[in-house]
């Protein structure tokens, strides 16, 4: 599935002081969550909850390799959108190119690459992702 083929997931944060480091701002791993919850609620939007692919399907996503690069500073009280988009879907893992914005002016902060295994929710071993979930990315 290529990233022309399907509209930019995005999901709003807010910057909380309990996000911000000494210097007063974003923390660099708070990049990480805001990431994962943007995933998290893809996921969610093709009608997948986490706890029901483990109890019905026995899988779950693990990240398996993270990139980040920095661009520009979030603050305190900002308001941010978090992008998701699928960069390459294979028979065992997701790719996936994530963007941090502010809300305000659309400059982008953050540029991530995150790649997200399937595992067997028992071994943690790869497996393949199951049809069901690879019939509602399309």
């Amino acid at each position: 599935m290529a990233a022309a083929e399907q509209e930019i997931f995005r999901w709003p944060v807010r910057v909380y002081y309990e996000d911000t480091d000494a210097g007063g701002v974003v923390y660099h791993a708070r990049y990480l969550n805001f990431c994962e919850r943007a995933r998290t609620e893809w996921l969610r939007a093709r009608g997948w909850e986490q706890d029901a692919l483990i109890r019905e399907q026995n899988v779950v996503f693990v990240v398996s390799r993270a990139s980040l690069e920095y661009r520009r500073p979030a603050r305190f009280n900002d308001a941010l959108d978090v992008t998701c988009e699928v960069a390459r879907l294979r028979a065992v893992a997701i790719d996936f190119t994530q963007r941090v914005e502010r809300s305000a002016d659309s400059a982008v902060l953050c540029g991530v690459s995150v790649r997200v295994v399937c595992v067997d929710a028992g071994t943690m071993r790869p497996k393949p992702i199951p049809e069901a979930i690879l019939e509602s990315f399309a």
